[in-house]
């Protein structure tokens, strides 16, 4: 279970961090702003949930002693996805969807990286 959790993990990280890039670059150039892009954004995103149930499923194992910290930046990662969906379509982020979502992403990949770190990766 722990391997799935740090396979999981790993996606998270590597999936945010390219759906990331590729939205910041559709800020600048409409030709990457496609469909596609939007549903990995979805796929990346919700590899939190994923994640986080696994580590929900860790950390009730008897036994297990679980890194507050790493418990606050799943937990954060979770309110992150939220956050962006809310701000989705505000009227003020409109022509800044794709930045929203590009910096978004990254945060959520590096919100990955310090989870996966701190238990010595």
């Amino acid at each position: 279970m722990i391997d799935l959790h740090t396979g999981l993990g790993w996606f998270l990280i590597v999936s945010n961090a390219a759906v990331g890039l590729w939205a910041l670059a559709a800020q600048y150039v409409e030709l990457l702003r496609l469909r596609a892009m939007w549903w990995a954004i979805g796929v990346a995103q919700m590899s939190v949930f994923a994640v986080a149930i696994v580590g929900v499923l860790l950390a009730n194992e008897d036994g297990r002693v679980l890194d507050d910290f790493h418990a606050l930046y799943g937990f954060t990662t979770i309110v992150a996805v939220g956050i962006l969906y809310s701000y989705r379509t505000s009227p003020f982020i409109r022509d800044k969807q794709y930045l929203l979502y590009g910096c978004g992403s990254l945060f959520i990949m590096g919100l990955g990286i310090r989870a996966l770190f701190l238990d010595g990766g």
